[in-house]
């Protein structure tokens, strides 16, 4: 403690007496290094003695004087230096300043050091004053870049090389690093450049997004559009200020895809669907979610396609044939974009599948009858189009399409299944079930229940005709299989009366009394047109076995009585329905197969033809298969499927009306058809719903309002 108290006295003693020409000599001193400082020249002064003079100095409270002179000093050499800026090109003017800046920065380091006493007691003290090294900043902000026409140049240079880096050209792109960063170290990046910029930004685009709308196509554009996105990215990684960035990309994203978000979709969302550009789709969607208001009117002209091209599919009757798989391919199409495209986007989904259900509903009862049909040509046994996976593929696709249809689509795949589980020609009854069982997962037990029934009646019926062979006390030399079906199960057939052989009838009685005696109380109505045979039959080249219908069995066992019929004489001696009988005898006299000869010759069956027995007859199998002749679509079938379809639709119709009249007791007729239209899924006419209304109104379920019969109330 003694030893430092003498040391502070000795340096109190030593330091020299302030007086004028003390203070006017040091002040020289340190002016002198300054200079040199700026100038680049060498100080004669040791550094240290610099820092004590100045030391010195503050001591003896002459700081805010030397304060004052500092700045003076400082800001004299500044404005000095203006006139570097004021008759050079761009390029030159860049450079100068740009090394002015940095040899006044490097320059205030320097000075800083010498005056650090200075800065750390008296401009510390004083909140109001600048430090030494925010005075230099300050100092060439204020003389240099903020000087009107030096400014103007400087940003004006600065835009010119980012529009010609814009239009393809090279710029210094160091260089515009250095001056956009001295403009945002001097605080003046927002207000000096920013603005301007995004300003030129903004009239470059709103230009450029109006002539390339009209001279490229949507793909090339919105390639376009991503690639400068990605330029605009790029600047600001290299040159610009990081907080350009928002409104820099929102400028683009508005110029380029927000003002012409509409013309893109028009001009090209159906093109990239239809040719399926799946880049393109995904770019279009990274583009639009960028973009306010994007996503939604890309869903709406998405949803609008849809609707579009599905109903030329479903409501244009010359694409039947192919009406179901080209619905496949358009859903696959459409999940693949969905999902790969628009990012598994659920509103994209559900818009989807409004516009499926939307436009498969256009055209009541078709789309359902020719999905059943699809779905009979993928289960009939000689199906070899493909394996068990791709069977099982395609039947869950199917249940996609089904759901939009269901309540239509059981009647027709019923007709369809029954005539598989009849005639044997399921390829699989493992898939058989499996669609079962898809349909039953997505429907419910009721929706299944008759189907079901349907696989349970042919178990049965091979229990009982194993049984009825059992008990055969007298085997007939003709082997007769019989299927019992329960009527409430399958499709209704409209019964036609023939005349059957003697044998066949009476095989038929045999069996009606066996099975009567098992199951007192049943009636049995036979069903000859789902009938069929195989017949042994003799030509010159030999024995065949003939596999035919029960209708074309009738026809050919007339030829064992005699050797040629006029169609007149056919008809009569079999009782077969006109139309019927013109299909039969096509399929045995004008086929493939050719078991009969017709006289004339012809592709078509006339009155006043007349047939033969072709003992001629040539094949080189030993079992053939003569299919008979269908029409494309039996009125009889068409209307009994769409009666069936109706009258199950009444019951659903009757239920709901009851449902809402229970809840709401009480309901006007307007009101209540309004509900009835959210909840029934299928199409329904207004006159329909007076009708089922009116009948229960007829059977107490409801009643009309004394004083306003518009109103109805509900009947407990």
């Amino acid at each position: 403690n003694r030893s430092l108290k003498k040391l502070v006295i000795k340096n109190f003693k030593d330091r020299p007496k302030l007086s004028e020409n003390y203070t006017e000599d040091t002040w020289l001193k340190l002016r002198g290094a300054v200079n040199a400082i700026q100038n680049s020249t060498s100080i004669k002064y040791n550094l240290e003695e610099l820092y004590q003079a100045v030391e010195n100095l503050c001591s003896y409270k002459v700081s805010p004087t030397l304060y004052k002179q500092l700045r003076q000093v400082c800001e004299d050499h500044v404005q000095a230096q203006i006139y570097l800026f004021r008759e050079y090109p761009f390029t030159i003017i860049a450079k100068k300043m740009f090394n002015l800046y940095y040899h006044n920065r490097r320059n205030t380091i320097m000075i800083r050091s010498i005056f650090l006493f200075l800065d750390r007691t008296y401009v510390l003290q004083n909140s109001l004053l600048p430090s030494i090294w925010d005075t230099g900043l300050e100092l060439f902000r204020t003389h240099i870049v903020s000087d009107t026409a030096v400014q103007k140049r400087t940003v004006d240079g600065i835009l010119e090389q980012i529009e010609r880096e814009r239009n393809g050209e090279t710029v210094d792109r160091s260089l515009l690093r250095s001056l956009l960063g001295m403009l945002s170290d001097l605080q003046v990046y927002k207000e000096a450049f920013e603005e301007k910029f995004l300003n030129e930004t903004n009239r470059l685009y709103a230009a450029e997004g109006q002539r390339l709308m009209q001279e490229r196509d949507v793909p090339e554009y919105l390639h376009h559009v991503a690639r400068r996105l990605e330029e605009e990215n790029d600047r600001i990684v290299s040159y610009l200020d990081q907080s350009t960035q928002k409104p820099l990309i929102s400028c683009v994203e508005k110029q380029l895809l927000g003002e012409h978000m509409t013309a893109v979709l028009h001009k090209g969302l159906s093109t990239l669907l239809d040719e399926n550009r799946v880049t393109e789709l995904a770019l279009l969607y990274q583009l639009f979610s960028k973009v306010k208001g994007g996503l939604p009117i890309l869903l709406q002209f998405w949803r609008e396609y849809i609707k579009s091209f599905g109903s030329e599919i479903v409501c244009t009757p010359e694409k039947d044939k192919d009406m179901v798989q080209e619905l496949l391919d358009f859903k696959d199409k459409m999940d693949n974009v969905a999902h790969n495209c628009f990012a598994h986007n659920e509103g994209f989904i559900n818009a989807m599948k409004e516009a499926f259900e939307t436009f498969i509903n256009k055209r009541p009862n078709k789309p359902a009858e020719l999905i059943a049909k699809y779905v009979d040509s993928k289960l009939r046994a000689g199906n070899k189009e493909a394996t068990e996976e791709e069977l099982e593929r395609i039947l869950d696709k199917i249940m996609i399409i089904f759901r939009f249809i269901h309540d239509v689509f059981e009647a027709f795949y019923k007709k369809d299944l029954a005539k598989r589980l009849l005639v044997g020609k399921s390829a699989s009854v493992d898939a058989e079930k499996s669609m079962l069982s898809k349909l039953k997962h997505e429907c419910g037990a009721a929706f299944t229940s008759k189907l079901e029934g349907m696989f349970k009646d042919m178990e049965l019926s091979k229990d009982i005709m194993i049984q009825f062979k059992q008990n055969q006390s007298d085997p007939s030399n003709i082997e007769l299989t019989v299927n019992i079906l329960t009527m409430g199960y399958w499709p209704s057939y409209t019964p036609m009366e023939v005349h059957l052989p003697t044998e066949m009838v009476k095989l038929q009685e045999v069996f009606k009394l066996f099975y009567l005696g098992k199951h007192s109380g049943r009636k049995l109505q036979w069903q000859p047109t789902l009938g069929h045979a195989v017949l042994k039959a003799e030509f010159k080249e030999g024995k065949k076995e003939v596999q035919v219908s029960l209708f074309q069995t009738l026809v050919l066992l007339m030829f064992n009585e005699g050797e040629e019929f006029s169609i007149e004489e056919i008809r009569t001696a079999s009782g077969i329905e006109e139309g019927e009988l013109r299909r039969t005898l096509q399929s045995l006299a004008c086929g493939k197969a050719r078991v009969l000869n017709k006289t004339p010759r012809g592709k078509d069956v006339e009155d006043g033809d007349r047939f033969n027995f072709n003992m001629d007859f040539k094949h080189k199998l030993f079992r053939i298969k003569i299919n008979q002749i269908q029409m494309k679509e039996t009125v009889e079938e068409q209307v009994s499927t769409t009666e069936r379809v109706f009258q199950d639709r009444q019951y659903q119709i009757d239920a709901a009306v009851v449902r809402i009249m229970k809840m709401r007791k009480t309901l006007s007729h307007n009101l209540l058809v309004s509900e009835l239209y959210n909840q029934l899924k299928f199409p329904v006419k207004p006159g329909d719903l007076k009708k089922r209304i009116e009948s229960l109104i007829d059977r107490d379920y409801m009643e009309r309002d004394k004083e306003t019969p518009n109103q109805y109330h509900y009947v407990a």
